[in-house]
């Protein structure tokens, strides 16, 4: 089996990086049931999320103020916000 050529290695480098690239950008959120029963939200960082379903309840009851909350952090300035992968 021959040596692929640099060509052919670099195209396959550019090929890989479209992949992780767009699979960092693309990322689905996901829900699994926990062994203890929890609802656990996969893909909003490194680990998952996991509250018991009367936690979700609670949190989605007051989805309204968390977004009015974290606005006017925004606007404050005191929100630190995840940096964006290069």
């Amino acid at each position: 089996m021959a040596e692929p050529t640099r060509e052919e290695l670099l195209s396959r480098i550019a090929d890989l990086e479209k992949q992780v690239s767009s699979k960092r950008g693309s990322r689905k959120l996901e829900f699994k049931v926990s062994e203890k029963g929890g609802v656990s939200v996969y893909g909003l960082g490194r680990f998952p999320v996991t509250l018991y379903a009367e936690q979700w309840e609670k949190l989605l009851d007051v989805a309204d103020d968390l977004r009015a909350f974290v606005d006017q952090e925004k606007r404050s300035g005191t929100l630190k916000l995840k940096p964006q992968p290069e």
